[in-house]
């Protein structure tokens, strides 16, 4: 669903930049629709919880309380489908603060929550759930409150019939957006089952998890520049200045690969100590340093391989990445990381370096991408579908001539 949201980060930011500001709130609605009906989908899943764990032979208990835990959550499933959009109308807006704000008031709010059930009340597994479906509404509730409002003057005008319009072009690019961020992270949990069947599984995993918890601190800010990005992108596309989006493009990986070097540097340099804080474990602290070369190369390419992907949601190519994706993570990448953990028995160093082979590749293929991108072309294509999707736009596209990165 978050994949499926991010189509909005494409559509509602070229129509800000184009002035047709109308459509962000039919885009909204639109967005809403697909993922209620994709939370209708989700839903069994949530309902027979525990026969599917129990089908994967996973403990009876664990799965039992599983069930019942998914049961409570189902309000926090909708939350989901109403929240992603609404992040990204306020972000295609460059309104970044509101989001912070509600999601920080949201933080206290659960933790008050959290204490209050849990431990005053002693209401245990029915608590936790209760807090964060409260958590979660919280957000939603703010956010539609801050819109409702009229801060976002122009742009939300009520519910519309428009927005029953186009939902099979609208769900197609949902679509392309979940499979692309899909492949990505699935990638990643793949390995992690794969490192569950290495020799020492339980070092191995562990190893894992230290260098994916810090990627995952790395990633924070590459998200940031990614949704930076990506809208930057879009509005401009939208506004017809292919110029100005190339420009941004290149601020935004210059700035990627200062920061990912320094990533790099600072693992070579803690080499030794940087799995000190996750364990007191000597054999963990040693598996962990043994991946220090490898893992530092993933990071320095997490530094540039989310901002092109920014650049591919604001520019719409979220297809055209999930197949890039499918390739460079699933016939290259886990194949070869399997191969050298177990054939040629180099373990979790060499599971690494398959997963560091399918997102260095595909990063060099983004690069190529937007190397080779004509934004001129991008531009009038942004202008083609925000009339095509019920939006008339006379702003002329500038600088006629070919543009590449």
């Amino acid at each position: 669903m978050f994949g499926m949201g991010s189509a909005l980060e494409t559509l509602c930011g070229q129509a800000y930049g184009a002035k047709q500001l109308h459509m962000l709130g039919v885009y909204l609605q639109r967005s809403w629709i697909i993922l209620t009906m994709m939370c209708i989908c989700l839903l069994p899943i949530y309902l027979l919880a525990t026969p599917i764990l129990l089908l994967f032979h996973q403990n009876k208990e664990i799965a039992s309380l599983t069930g019942k835990y998914s049961l409570y959550m189902i309000p926090q499933l909708f939350a989901f489908g109403l929240n992603f959009p609404i992040q990204k109308f306020l972000l295609a807006q460059s309104k970044v603060m509101i989001t912070a704000a509600v999601a920080g008031a949201a933080l206290v709010f659960h933790l008050f929550l959290n204490w209050l059930l849990i431990v005053q009340l002693r209401l245990g597994l029915a608590g936790a759930a209760i807090a964060l479906n409260a958590s979660w509404w919280f957000v939603v509730l703010g956010q539609f409150t801050y819109i409702a409002m009229g801060y976002c003057p122009g742009v939300w005008n009520g519910f519309s019939r428009l927005a029953f319009k186009n939902l099979g072009a609208f769900t197609k690019l949902s679509i392309g957006s979940a499979i692309m961020m899909c492949l990505e992270f699935w990638f990643l949990m793949i390995l992690i089952v794969i490192a569950g069947n290495l020799k020492n599984a339980q070092i191995a995993v562990a190893a894992m998890s230290i260098c994916m918890n810090l990627s995952g601190w790395q990633n924070m800010i590459f998200f940031g520049l990614n949704s930076a990005i990506s809208v930057r992108v879009s509005n401009e596309l939208g506004a017809g200045r292919p110029r100005a989006a190339h420009f941004s493009v290149l601020v935004v990986l210059m700035s990627s690969v200062t920061l990912g070097i320094f990533f790099f540097v600072l693992i070579v340099a803690l080499r030794n100590v940087y799995g000190v804080p996750f364990t007191n474990n000597p054999e963990v602290v040693d598996a962990v340093s043994r991946l220090a070369i490898v893992f530092a190369f993933s990071l320095f390419l997490n530094s540039i391989q989310p901002v092109l992907s920014g650049v591919a949601v604001g520019a719409g190519w979220q297809w055209l990445i999930a197949y890039v994706n499918l390739g460079c993570y699933y016939l290259i990448g886990v194949p070869l990381g399997y191969l050298l953990a177990f054939p040629l028995n180099k373990g979790i160093q060499g599971m690494w370096t398959g997963q560091l082979a399918g997102v260095g590749l595909q990063t060099a293929v983004l690069i190529f991408i937007t190397w080779k991108t004509n934004w001129n072309y991008e531009a009038s294509q942004a202008s083609s579908r925000i009339k095509k999707w019920g939006g008339s736009t006379k702003i002329p596209v500038v600088n006629s001539e070919l543009i590449s990165v």
